[in-house]
């Protein structure tokens, strides 16, 4: 991967007028930014412009430049970002084999070598043999390794988390957290997390902006 990072080069998300996000900074490869606020504060929409969703009633100015190539007006597809959400969101009609197959980059072809991929992804989260189970009958951690796995197969250049922890109980929230975080500082990816509680903040490290 290149380097370079991810640079927010004066960036602001504005509704009617009124900034709700404004952010000037630059985050090294495994780094992290929490950005805290209550809801409705622009948390979420602030990762919406990141991916290129902003709604139409939003104006963003300002350029992302993610390691060195400024993807500011580049379709979302193209942009290389990951976004994990509170929600695990998998396909129920998909086996776990099937959702991570999903997230593969098309480069991957034939079935044979991209079988191969998801079997060394389930067994880099512990769930080697897990291809053919049904989403439902996981545990809530193992569907949330399944999640990160299947965004990271994708071949993502940043990391965007969107209250990703909230809906975890605690035990299973620092487990979830620790390896969403050592896994973008063992892969090199700038994580942007926005949250409202500290203790994600706290486990993330880096720095934090409140909104």
């Amino acid at each position: 991967m290149a380097e370079g990072g991810l640079i927010l080069d004066a960036l602001r998300v504005a509704l009617n007028g009124k900034t709700l996000v404004a952010l000037d900074t630059t985050l090294g490869p495994g780094e992290v930014l929490t950005v805290m606020g209550p809801s409705g504060a622009g948390k979420s929409t602030l990762l919406a412009a990141l991916i290129g969703q902003l709604p139409p009633a939003f104006r963003m100015s300002g350029r992302i430049i993610l390691n060195g190539r400024d993807i500011t007006a580049l379709p979302t597809e193209a942009r290389r970002m990951g976004l994990l959400f509170q929600d695990d969101v998998l396909f129920p009609h998909l086996s776990v084999g099937g959702n991570l197959a999903f997230g593969l980059p098309a480069h991957i072809r034939g079935r044979a070598a991209r079988m191969d991929r998801v079997r060394a992804a389930l067994a880099d989260i512990g769930l080697a043999g897990f291809e053919t189970r049904d989403p439902t009958t996981l545990s809530g951690g193992q569907r949330a390794r399944v999640a990160l796995m299947r965004m990271l197969l994708s071949e993502p250049e940043a990391l965007l988390l969107d209250e990703a922890f909230s809906k975890l109980d605690m035990g299973l929230r620092a487990q979830i957290r620790s390896l969403v975080f050592d896994t973008a500082r063992a892969r090199g990816l700038p994580v942007v997390q926005v949250t409202h509680d500290r203790a994600d903040a706290e486990a993330a490290g880096g720095r934090v902006v409140e909104v």
